[in-house]
């Protein structure tokens, strides 16, 4: 991935995580997972756990800890109602703002 890409990704990593919250419950680990087996390879899991963290004190989602193979318990995160709101905004914003490039992408800019 460039280095456009990157930072492009960093404006909607929060987005593309509560849409995959938004089909079922996840850890951190199978976020990442997930992402790298889409294509993101480049995704630190740290990156993936900050913005977890991020995104339970700012209430978009519930935590329950569940039992592990191997060492702590993990958080799993269910995306919960203020979180379905977050998302459908971020899906709004992002109709708007993929029309925009699309047009000026088509050379119509004045419309």
């Amino acid at each position: 991935m460039g280095k456009q890409t990157t930072e492009m990704l960093k404006g909607t990593l929060e987005g593309i995580v509560l849409a995959i919250l938004s089909e079922r419950p996840a850890y951190g680990y199978e976020i990442t997972a997930w992402l790298r087996d889409q294509g993101f390879v480049e995704i630190a899991e740290g990156t993936v756990y900050a913005l977890l963290v991020r995104i339970e004190q700012r209430g978009f989602v519930d935590v329950e800890k569940a039992p592990s193979e191997k060492g702590p318990p993990r958080k799993v995160f269910s995306l919960n109602a203020q979180g379905e709101e977050q998302l459908n905004e971020f899906w709004r914003t992002w109709s708007f703002l993929s029309e925009r490039l699309d047009k000026l992408r088509q050379g119509d800019s004045q419309s």
